[in-house]
């Protein structure tokens, strides 16, 4: 899609982890039925020998079959791709010498290790738009589940939460490995009607130019941004109004990992860099004290 340019996120993910040195680096989702496994692996375990520890992996699905010709693949097999070849990745993941077999190769693996092996297993999250069958499947495979958000309300999403960590329980997972993220498009201005008059301009312009190549109508303007607001699931605002709108989210939902997509629609660099800057210096301590507190 020509709204979201970046087609190797894993590219991006190694150029990283050669120039920082302590934050996490992960794909915000790689698209699996599209990808090789294997090659998937091994690009994001060179990553991690040039930073042990700090890359991790979300696999998801795919919220369309858009680029299905692209790679000759048959939308009939949508499902079966994503898994058959999440199957593979776990597979290869977990050690050396694979034997494995599934639906989407002609060939079965005897006795193979891809490499390079990285000095622990990649964490690898389930992506999901919130489909009821991902939950069951990511708890059925016992990984932490990536909620990728663009509408709803905290309220809506908390049920999936709530049916993650009920399964997870019932089928006997260590409960400390139940994690769950939650990715949303978001922005941090100074004040709350900044925010959202910047990243309301970029981000309409980017879902009217990919909903177009879907052949679907994009919201009006006035539409979206009546998600902004605390009942909704894009987060935009102050410093302050994030801060609040992330802690109520974590009380229904428990999630460990907060991701706020910034880089929308032609974005200057400036303005999405000065997010990163009070997401930092603002809102990350005083979600922390909140979160330390008794």
């Amino acid at each position: 899609m020509r709204a979201m340019p970046l087609s190797s996120p894993t590219s991006v993910v190694n150029a990283a982890a050669a120039t920082t040195h302590r934050i996490k680096l992960g794909t915000a989702v790689t698209v699996l039925s599209t990808d090789d496994p294997i090659r998937v692996f091994q690009q994001l375990a060179t990553a991690a020998s040039l930073a042990p520890g700090r890359i991790e992996l979300v696999a998801g699905r795919g919220s369309s079959t858009i680029t299905f010709p692209l790679f000759d693949h048959d939308e009939h097999d949508y499902d079966m791709l994503y898994a058959s070849k999440l199957d593979l990745l776990m597979a290869v993941d977990a050690g050396e010498n694979v034997t494995w077999h599934g639906p989407h190769r002609k060939r079965p693996l005897q006795n193979v290790t891809a490499f390079p092996r990285p000095e622990q297993p990649l964490k690898i999250w389930l992506g999901t738009g919130g489909s009821p069958d991902s939950v069951s499947r990511a708890v059925e495979l016992g990984l932490p589940m990536f909620l990728g958000i663009l509408g709803g309300t905290p309220e809506h999403w908390a049920q999936y939460g709530r049916a993650y960590r009920a399964a997870w329980a019932q089928a006997g997972h260590p409960v400390e490995r139940a994690d769950i993220a939650v990715a949303v498009h978001g922005f941090i201005a100074e004040s709350d009607a900044l925010a959202r008059s910047v990243y309301l301009e970029h981000e309409h312009r980017m879902m009217a130019q990919g909903l177009a190549e879907l052949g679907r109508p994009a919201p009006s303007r006035a539409d979206r941004a009546a998600t902004y607001g605390p009942d909704g699931m894009v987060f935009v605002g102050s410093p302050d109004e994030i801060t609040d709108r992330i802690l109520h989210l974590h009380g229904l939902l428990g999630h460990t990992r907060q991701i706020l997509q910034m880089d929308v629609g032609g974005m200057p660099q400036r303005d999405f860099l000065r997010t990163v800057e009070l997401l930092g210096t603002k809102v990350l301590p005083q979600i922390r004290a909140e979160l330390a507190q008794p």
